[in-house]
């Protein structure tokens, strides 16, 4: 698809995200199951359960502006998962300091969601596509939330236990 008009970039990036949201559903159980602190396994578990109603909502988008739903291959996110992965080879035992890393990771996942759908919201108000617009902010203010509550578990549990390790 060429990106010739606003309407082929919001096209675009919603094919992107929503690679990415699904991507993300395979992804969220295996970082749930890596972390120790307890607080950190049910964020991603919860976030997992947001994920599956952010493909659905873009699902929705995806009909309000008349195309089919279907997702364009995001070397992004297949980085950030990569990152992930390399963690978790790197730090394979359950502790605070690979907890730390899990929570970098989510994070970057996040404002790399958070950057992707605030332009989305932008670009559909300016589409006119009123009902996308509604629906793509839900997500952001959801993915603005995890993050929020990533940074509160990092610095009230996990960095000063992380800190300890390392010392």
């Amino acid at each position: 698809m060429t990106t010739n008009s606003m309407g082929d970039l919001f096209v675009a990036t919603l094919r992107d995200m929503y690679f990415a949201e699904r991507q993300l559903l395979k992804a969220l159980p295996k970082m749930a199951r890596a972390a120790q602190n307890e607080h950190l396994k049910q964020a991603f578990t919860d976030h997992r359960e947001q994920t599956q109603q952010h493909v659905e909502r873009l699902q929705e988008v995806f009909e309000a502006i008349g195309q089919r739903a279907r997702g364009k291959t995001c070397e992004a996110i297949e980085g950030l998962i990569g990152e992930v992965e390399e963690l978790l080879g790197d730090a394979p035992a359950p502790n605070a300091v690979r907890d730390a890393g899990l929570i970098a990771c989510g994070q970057a996942v996040e404002h790399y969601e958070m950057a992707r759908y605030g332009a989305l919201v932008s670009w559909s108000k300016g589409l006119g596509y009123g009902e996308a617009a509604k629906l793509l902010q839900l997500t952001l203010n959801e993915e603005k939330a995890a993050d929020r509550l990533l940074s509160q578990v990092a610095t009230d549990e996990v960095n000063d236990d992380a800190l300890k390790v390392a010392a």
